[in-house]
């Protein structure tokens, strides 16, 4: 019992220690860890930098100096007062100086620094925090040396002179010692400045690393560039192979660095001395080709000679490499390089070119047996070496020479092209043959090789020039190449292109068209064989022009209809004739259509024309626009001759009132055993016209309470009446539509809401909400449209559409116009009360829920949890009462 106590006690001691630890987080001043080695009349940059504080972003900061005890007032960045009178003609030429870097950082300058301001430097920041924690200023120890450092050139001299040539290698020396009293390292760059700015070359860095320039990484990896220490401190710069990038003045750049108290390297000085001025003189080297544009006959050879001039004397050694390209703007890494030979006068193997070494400064180049692939530019390259003092060649110079133009003249074969038509067409899709054909050639040996270009132009009356159109071409190896006039056709095989013999092509047009009348010539291109075994076209000849044309007639097509019977009445069957005559058509063929023009009251035609029934030139029949189908059979369109059709619609209607006519199309054979459209005509119309005295049928909409509100049912009628002849209820019936028209205006597509036919079944459409729809006939004349648990989307102007059907004394059932009756709106409201009741009596049952449970927390809580754990007395509870007595 006695450890539990002691642990619970300890509890709250550990929580407080916590807490200390969560809020002793303030205010942190740092400057560098001392002390800072600095040397005399340098620049000294001490920084500064405040963390972890409140108030604005912006700190200031005061610099104090001290050399024992007290501390005098150097600079601050918010009072311009603060500084000491000791300090202010310093401070006021500027060499002290605050620099801030950051808004929570600044830096103290110090410039030409001496002995005097050895010492101890606080930095301090006035407080903008809430409450007072953490550190507000911070010291370092500064200590100033004695310069020590001296920099020097070779022999003492500053500066001297060098001329080089290109190729030529050199060294230059510095030297550089230190007697600082601290324990310093040097770090020495040499440096080269071609411009305005100075290069780092080559760097000894005061680790005791080399380390190149940006650009030298290369050379110093190679040698070329090396840096050596010798005796009395001296440190060699070495450069092999100098080039024009060479050139410059150097300098050896010197800086002494010291080890600080956090282990970090800090450079205390600077030092330099300019070592020598160098130029390079470059070599100039000259390279031509004794000859201009050279024109060769072919299998003949072609001599070119490069001549090279140099200004480099001493022991030296010249390449030459000769290229050839398709274009004078090729780079050398386009070029083929034909023949090289080394500085060493070996030259590369070849065939049929050879490099040959005139004299000291001429190299000739012979290429024999030249063909046409030989025609283009020629150039050559020299380079110049020089032996270097390790044994091994240096290119100092390269130049490349203006390219010379070679033409290959190739040698022509002699040729003729005659072509002619075997087959030319009389009628339009009549075939067309035309054949190619090379004749007197004197060179048909097997190193020759014809091909075949076919083009077409469009013969026009006026003067006007028509571009020629490429059909296709066949190529030295015989692969015909199709063009875009002729693609198509050629895959299809509507034109043909053929190779008859060795000196004849052909070209087959299967079925010739209007659009191919024109003029017909062919290309023959003569293809050589040449050393490579490739081909290369040396000649073309072209054909003269054979004119394809017959004489056309335009197509005339006449179409007569007659009505069979002279008159008729509804019941019966309807029937007439279409009579057809054509000229100029080849072996015509007949496709019919039969149209009625209904009145403008037919609903079904809004445009007034029916498509009913085709029959196709193939004497295929199709219903195209007849949808009743209680009469699928009720029209016939039969071929009767070869220019004569008739046409039947039995039991005919009253609703088939109108015009009847033949569209008659002329079809002729086409190309591919197609068939081809050639005219249209169109005959005179046949009426039909029923003359009746029945009744007449009328359309309306009624509704008792046309606004209801969401959830009732709403009742809308639909009522016919009749007017002249009364009819018994057997010998009518109607089929009944209900659409309705979501929009106040009726400016919106209508929605069929269900169908009701004259046999009495119902067809609802699809409904996206949850209201219901009955349809029913509750009287001959009333039919009664019910929307069972209205919605707000069922509004908007409903009607109805009656089609009636009449018996007539024959007993055939007649179908009548449509009617559409005048809309009525229909508006459905929202029931507020019966909304809200719902949500309101959730709420209230929600809210005393919640309350019971949360007295009942209270009293668990009031009853278990804050119960005392130490037992009264009886004595202390007398006591208690006893006071609660008083």
């Amino acid at each position: 019992m006695g450890h539990r106590g002691d642990t619970a006690s300890c509890l709250p001691l550990l929580l407080l220690v916590l807490l200390l630890l969560a809020f002793c987080r303030g205010r942190v001043v740092r400057v560098p860890k001392g002390p800072l080695i600095r040397v005399v009349g340098t620049e000294v940059v001490i920084p500064c930098s405040v963390s972890d504080y409140d108030g604005p972003s912006e700190q200031n900061f005061d610099w104090e100096f001290s050399r024992d005890t007290d501390f005098v007032r150097i600079v601050s960045t918010w009072d311009s007062t603060f500084t000491s009178e000791e300090y202010q003609k310093r401070v006021g030429r500027g060499d002290i100086k605050l620099r801030r870097s950051s808004n929570d950082a600044v830096e103290l300058v110090i410039r030409n620094i001496q002995p005097a301001d050895q010492g101890r430097y606080k930095c301090s920041t006035p407080s903008t925090d809430a409450t007072v924690q953490g550190n507000y200023d911070a010291e370092v120890q500064v200590k100033v040396i004695s310069d020590g450092l001296s920099v020097s050139g070779s022999k003492g001299r500053s500066s001297m002179p060098l001329r080089l040539s290109e190729g030529d290698s050199f060294r230059l020396r510095c030297s550089a010692v230190t007697t600082s009293p601290e324990h310093t390292h040097l770090h020495v760059t040499w440096q080269i400045k071609s411009g305005s700015a100075w290069r780092d070359i080559l760097s000894l860095t005061h680790e005791g690393k080399f380390q190149p320039g940006p650009g030298y990484e290369e050379r110093y990896r190679n040698g070329d560039i090396r840096l050596d220490t010798g005796a009395n401190d001296t440190y060699r710069l070495s450069v092999s192979q100098a080039s024009s990038a060479d050139g410059g003045a150097y300098r050896c750049l010197v800086s002494e660095w010291v080890r600080g108290a956090d282990g970090s390297w800090q450079r205390i000085q600077e030092k330099s001395v300019e070592i020598a001025s160098v130029s390079i003189q470059r070599t100039a080297l000259d390279v031509v080709i004794s000859t201009s544009n050279v024109s060769v006959t072919e299998r003949d050879s072609l001599d070119l000679t490069c001549n090279i001039t140099t200004d480099r004397s001493g022991i030296f050694q010249a390449e030459v490499m000769w290229y050839f390209s398709a274009s004078p703007d090729d780079t050398l890494a386009d070029a083929q390089l034909l023949l090289s030979m080394d500085r060493d006068s070996v030259v590369s193997d070849s065939t049929l070119i050879s490099l040959s070494h005139v004299d000291r400064n001429s190299y000739r180049l012979l290429v024999r047996d030249v063909d046409v692939e030989d025609s283009g530019y020629y150039f050559c390259e020299a380079a110049i070496w020089v032996p270097l003092h390790n044994g091994s060649w240096h290119k100092v110079v390269e130049r490349t020479s203006a390219p010379v133009s070679v033409v290959v003249t190739a040698l022509e074969p002699d040729y003729d092209v005659f072509l002619n038509a075997s087959k030319t067409p009389k009628f339009s899709d009549d075939p067309t043959e035309l054949h190619c054909r090379v004749t007197n050639a004197q060179d048909t040996e097997a190193n020759l090789r014809f091909a075949v270009s076919w083009y077409y132009r469009q013969r026009l009356r006026s003067d006007d020039v028509v571009a020629d159109e490429l059909l296709a071409t066949m190529d030295a190896d015989w692969t015909l190449l199709p063009g875009d006039r002729s693609r198509e056709r050629i895959q299809n095989g509507e034109i043909i292109f053929s190779k008859k013999s060795a000196d004849t092509f052909s070209l087959r047009i299967q079925w010739t068209s209007e659009s191919d009348r024109g003029d017909y010539f062919c290309v023959v291109s003569a293809w050589s064989r040449h050393r490579n075994n490739s081909w290369v076209k040396s000649k073309d000849v072209t054909s003269a022009p054979v004119n394809i044309f017959w004489a056309t007639q335009d197509y005339t097509l006449t179409v007569e209809a007659v009505k069979l019977k002279p008159f008729f009445v509804a019941g019966h069957t309807f029937e007439m004739t279409c009579k057809v005559s054509s000229k100029n058509i080849k072996t015509p063929r007949y496709s019919v259509l039969i149209t009625a023009e209904k009145p403008l009251t037919d609903q079904s035609s809004p445009n007034g024309t029916t498509r009913i029934i085709s029959l196709n030139q193939d004497s295929v029949v199709r219903l195209e626009d007849w949808t009743d189908q209680t009469r699928v059979d009720g029209v016939v369109l039969e071929k009767v001759q070869e220019n004569e059709f008739r046409y039947r619609m039995y039991q005919t209607q009253i609703s088939d009132a109108g015009l009847y006519r033949c569209v008659v199309t002329a079809w002729s054979p086409g190309g591919g055993g197609m068939w081809r459209e050639a005219v249209n005509g169109l005959s005179n119309p046949i009426q039909i016209d029923f003359q009746t005295s029945g009744p007449v049928f009328n359309v309306s909409v009624h509704s008792d309470s046309p606004t209801i509100y969401q959830g009732e049912v709403a009742d809308l009628l639909c009522i016919v009446t009749m007017e002249g002849m009364a009819l018994e209820p057997d010998d009518m019936s109607f089929d009944v539509s209900w659409f309705a028209v979501r929009s106040f205006a009726l400016d919106r597509e209508p929605i069929l809401l269900a169908s009701l036919d004259r046999r009495g079944i119902v067809t609802q459409s699809r409904r996206n909400g949850s209201s219901d729809i009955s349809l029913e006939r509750i009287s001959p004349l009333e039919f009664r449209l019910r929307v069972h648990g209205c919605e707000d989307h069922d509004f908007g102007n409903h009607y109805c559409v009656v089609t009636p059907w009449v018996r007539s004394a024959t007993g055939v059932w007649q179908r009548e116009p449509d009617i559409r009756a005048k809309p009525i709106f229909l508006s459905v409201k929202m029931d507020v009360l019966n909304a809200f009741k719902y949500p309101l009596l959730i709420g209230i049952g929600l809210a005393t829920v919640i309350g019971l449970l949360s007295c009942l927390i209270g009293y668990c809580s009031s009853r278990w949890c804050c119960k005392k754990e130490v037992q009264e007395t009886r004595r202390e509870r007398r006591r208690l009462m006893s006071m609660e007595m008083d």
